[in-house]
């Protein structure tokens, strides 16, 4: 079989896995329930995943290789148990290997680290995806510059890979302004951005699809919702590797007052 590829919101650190103060106690309750029957909606058990996080940035593109990745608690201000979460699932050499051997057949440069954990854009969501952490998981970095079209041709180097059993993963968030949490007045805001980003995701054409994503600037109120786009740029990946499916969007909500989807190519 062929997995889809997903673009999922991770939420705000370990936001399902504590007492929510910030906010109404039930904030963060849909996205967890949806993230929960997630696995359940992706057509099968994947071999691998392989997850592409906002939360790591490199000079190249860079893959996980550790047997037992620990985990990266990537998040400051929260109660002191949620530093204590366990999450172990193991990585892939194997799959690492491979990765780095097809981006380099479409002539990208990538390197391995042995040493890099699991960051919260990986292991809180998947806590809830595949709580059991029992499918190995290799993480791929964004790269520095955070170039749309780079990481678009990232994702297409590696549709192959949903052929072979991997599940690909984008993690990120697509409001990600982190002054506009909580604010009323982003609601509007957020609601034209997510709308914009969605007909864009749903265009029929793929070709069409990925050159209007690599020019997301110039949808309205992008940088209003995007000061800065690594929570954005999962995305492209899993665009890109999306070849010619088609996307759809599978979740959104309001959250602290502003629009959060996902979305599912294939």
């Amino acid at each position: 079989m062929k997995f889809p590829t997903l673009y999922i919101p991770h939420g705000g650190g370990p936001c399902f896995f504590m007492e929510w103060t910030m906010g109404p106690a039930d904030t963060w309750e849909r996205m967890a329930d949806w993230l929960r029957g997630l696995g359940a909606t992706v057509g099968g058990r994947p071999t691998a995943l392989l997850v592409i996080s906002a939360h790591w940035e490199e000079t190249e593109f860079s893959v996980t290789e550790g047997l037992r990745p620990s985990l990266l608690f990537d998040y400051y201000g929260f109660p002191e148990h949620t530093y204590r979460l366990t999450y172990p699932a193991a990585g892939s050499v194997e799959l690492a290997t491979h990765i780095k051997l097809l981006l380099a057949e479409a002539g990208i440069a990538a390197r391995g680290d042995g040493e890099r954990g699991f960051d919260h854009g990986v292991f809180i969501p998947f806590k809830l995806i595949y709580p059991d952490a029992d499918i190995p998981i290799v993480q791929l970095s964004l790269k520095a510059g955070l170039v749309p079209g780079e990481h678009i041709a990232v994702g297409r180097a590696l549709e192959v890979l949903r052929s072979k059993g991997v599940l690909i993963v984008g993690s990120g968030m697509s409001y990600h302004n982190m002054r506009g949490f909580g604010s009323a007045g982003s609601t509007p805001v957020s609601d034209t951005f997510d709308t914009a980003l969605t007909e864009v995701v749903c265009l029929p054409q793929a070709s069409l699809r990925n050159e209007r994503l690599g020019a997301w600037t110039s949808l309205p109120q992008a940088r209003s919702c995007h000061p800065r786009e690594e929570h954005l740029l999962p995305l492209m990946v899993v665009a890109g590797a999306a070849g010619e499916d088609s996307g759809q969007c599978i979740f959104s909500d309001h959250v602290m007052n502003v629009a959060v989807s996902a979305f599912q190519f294939g």
